[in-house]
């Protein structure tokens, strides 16, 4: 199954210049021919093609149904961005692909990244959207400082992530609740600093580990979200 992304879809009634090109030039697709459209905020739009422009492709939306998320707390993943920005996109895409709700990039004392744009990130949740076949966009947030981010995080259970081992952990896996909105904190390549920690410590962060391994960031990203995910299943 192939979806097109198309966020205003059924005001405009057009696919998006690269989505038209692709259901085009690509999949040679032709006036008459169905197809699925996603508007990245829960609906799910079959369409027809009636107009097969390479640029701007012309549909008529046959009808359209909800596709709700398969996990119903929201997950919030707030990660200092790595040095290689390779290794950002890639993290992007697996938790896409996996199920999130929401990327914070975090910009800590030891953040090797200090500036990072959204824009690339954005496409490839996007990708990564349409290739998992989910119909909800994860929102992709501009870099944060992490004092800042402390001030708006309302979530019901909260997490930081960290090495340290002077300061008591517990595995994630011990203390998440499924069905309570949860953000999880995971430091810079140089770990969070001491004042970091204990900020949201005092802030009512749970400390926890990953496991016994030391995970590079992007890889602790994805280990801590597939973490909640399995256990939302569990807990069906």
């Amino acid at each position: 199954m192939i979806q097109f992304f198309a966020p205003d879809i059924e005001t405009t009634g057009i696919l998006p210049e690269s989505d038209s090109a692709h259901c085009v030039r690509v999949l040679r697709m032709k006036e008459g021919d169905m197809l699925t459209v996603i508007d990245g905020k829960g609906w799910v739009y079959d369409c027809r093609l009636l107009d097969a422009n390479s640029k701007r492709a012309a549909v008529d939306i046959v009808s359209k149904r909800y596709q709700p998320l398969y996990w119903s707390n929201d997950i919030t993943i707030a990660v200092a961005p790595t040095k290689h920005l390779d290794r950002m996109e890639w993290m992007v895409e697996k938790l896409t692909e996996i199920g999130v709700n929401r990327i914070v990039p975090l910009l800590c004392r030891y953040s090797e990244r200090k500036e990072i744009k959204t824009e690339r990130l954005e496409k490839i949740a996007v990708s990564a959207m349409k290739q998992s076949l989910k119909s909800f966009l994860p929102e992709i947030c501009p870099m944060t400082p992490i004092d800042d981010f402390f001030k708006n995080d309302n979530s019901e259970q909260k997490f930081v992530a960290y090495c340290a081992p002077e300061i008591p952990r517990q595995l994630l896996s011990h203390l998440y609740q499924a069905g309570k909105s949860t953000t999880i904190l995971i430091g810079p390549e140089g770990d969070f600093s001491d004042k970091e920690i204990r900020s949201a410590i005092e802030l009512g962060y749970q400390p926890i580990t990953l496991g016994d391994c030391r995970l590079r960031t992007e890889t602790a990203a994805i280990v801590a979200c597939d973490t909640c995910q399995i256990l939302n299943q569990i807990k069906l």
